[in-house]
C-alpha cells in the first residue's frame, strides 16, 4: 500500500509539474532559450575575455550571437526573395495554370470558385492578417525577453559558480556544477550535429533541384539548410515552395507528385531516421527519446518546442547521470555507452 501510494502520488506530481510547464509557456520559454544561447556562446566569452574587459567582452558576443541569427534569417529571406521575384514575373503562368486547375475541377463537379468565395473572403483575410500580426508581435517580444536573459545570464554566470561552490551542501554543489558543464558541452555537440544534417539537407535537395531541371537549385538548397533548423514546419516550408514551382516548370501532375513526393523522402530519412540516430549515438540518448521529446515539447510549448524539446531533455538526462539517486533514468532512456558493453 505504501509503494502503490507512493506511486501515486509521483504520476499526479508529474502531471501537476507538466501542466505548469505548459501554463508558464510564456515565462519559461524565453528562459530555455536564453540557458540554451548562454551554454552554446559562454566559451566566445570566456576567450575574449581573455583579452578584452568583461563588458567589451559581453558586448562583443552579444553582437557576434545576434549577427549569427540574423544572417541566417538574410539567407532564408534571400532564396525566398529570388524566387519571388521569379514567379511575380511568371505570374501569368500561375494565371493560366489555376484557370485550367478550376476548368478540370468544374468538370469533374468540384466547384472551386464556390468553395474560394465561401471561405478565402475579406473576413477571412482579416483574420488571418490579425493571427499574422499577433504572431509576429509574440516572436519579436519573446526574443526580446531572450535576449535580455542572455546579456544578464553572462554577466552572472562567473558569480552563479563562485555562490554554488560556496555550498554547504558539496554533493549538490558537485551535481550543479558538473552537471552544468557536461550539459553544456552536450548542447554545443547538438547544434554541430543539427548544422551537420541540415548541411546534408540543403546538399541533397540543392542536387535533387538540378538533376530534375528546376530552377534556383542552389537557392532551394540554402532554403533548406537553413529551414532544417526549424523541425517539421521548416522542412515542410522547404518541400512545398519547390513543389509549387514545378507546377508550371513541368506541367504533367506526376512530375509535380515525383518532386513533391522525392524531396519528402529527403527530408524523412535525414531528419527522421538519420538525424536521431547521430544524436543519439553523439549525446548519448536513445533515438526514441529523441523524437519523443521533440513531440511532447511540441505539445507543450508549440513551434519553440519543437527545437529546445531535444536540448531540455539532454539537460535533465545530464543531470540524472551526476545524481546517484537519478542515474538510473539516465541509465534507462541514455544512449548506449560503447565504451561501456552491455551486460545480460
Amino acid at each position: 500500500m505504501g509503494a502503490g501510494l507512493k506511486i501515486s502520488t509521483g504520476i499526479i506530481a508529474a502531471v501537476l509539474v507538466i501542466a505548469a510547464v505548459a501554463q508558464a509557456r510564456n515565462v519559461l520559454a524565453p528562459l530555455a532559450a536564453a540557458l540554451f544561447i548562454i551554454a552554446i556562446v559562454w566559451p566566445v566569452q570566456e576567450r575574449i575575455q581573455l583579452w578584452l574587459p568583461k563588458l567589451l567582452a559581453l558586448a562583443v558576443t552579444v553582437i557576434v550571437t545576434v549577427a549569427t541569427c540574423v544572417a541566417f534569417a538574410s539567407l532564408a529571406a534571400w532564396g525566398f526573395g529570388r524566387v519571388g521575384r521569379y514567379l511575380i514575373v511568371d505570374a501569368d503562368r500561375y494565371q493560366a495554370f489555376y484557370a485550367a486547375a478550376v476548368t478540370w475541377l468544374d468538370v469533374h463537379g468540384v466547384s472551386l470558385a464556390g468553395l474560394w468565395a465561401e471561405h478565402f473572403n475579406v473576413g477571412w483575410l482579416l483574420r488571418t492578417t490579425q493571427y499574422v500580426t499577433g504572431r509576429v508581435n509574440t516572436t519579436l517580444s519573446f526574443w526580446l525577453i531572450a535576449l535580455v536573459y542572455v546579456v544578464l545570464g553572462l554577466l552572472e554566470i562567473e558569480d552563479a559558480g563562485r555562490r554554488i561552490r560556496r555550498l554547504e551542501n558539496h554533493n549538490a554543489a558537485r551535481v550543479l556544477l558538473e552537471g552544468s558543464k557536461a550539459t553544456a558541452a552536450k548542447f554545443r555537440k547538438f547544434m554541430l550535429v543539427r548544422t551537420q544534417m541540415s548541411a546534408v539537407t540543403g546538399l541533397l535537395v540543392g542536387l535533387f533541384a538540378a538533376a530534375t531541371g528546376l530552377p534556383f537549385a542552389f537557392e532551394w538548397g540554402v532554403i533548406a539548410f537553413v529551414l532544417n533548423y526549424i523541425p517539421f514546419i521548416g522542412p515542410f516550408i522547404a518541400t512545398l515552395f519547390p513543389t509549387l514551382l514545378s507546377m508550371t516548370q513541368f506541367e504533367r501532375w506526376p512530375a509535380v507528385f515525383g518532386v513533391f513526393a522525392c524531396l519528402n523522402v529527403i527530408q524523412f530519412v535525414v531528419g527522421s531516421y538519420v538525424e536521431p540516430r547521430v544524436a543519439g549515438s553523439t549525446l548519448s540518448i536513445s533515438p526514441f527519446v529523441v523524437l519523443f521529446a521533440i513531440f511532447f515539447w511540441s505539445f507543450l510549448w508549440g513551434l519553440f518546442g519543437t527545437f529546445i524539446g531535444v536540448p531540455i531533455t539532454l539537460a535533465i538526462l545530464t543531470f540524472c547521470a551526476e545524481c546517484p539517486s537519478a542515474r538510473w533514468i539516465a541509465d534507462l532512456f541514455g544512449g548506449l555507452d560503447e565504451a561501456k558493453p552491455a551486460a545480460l
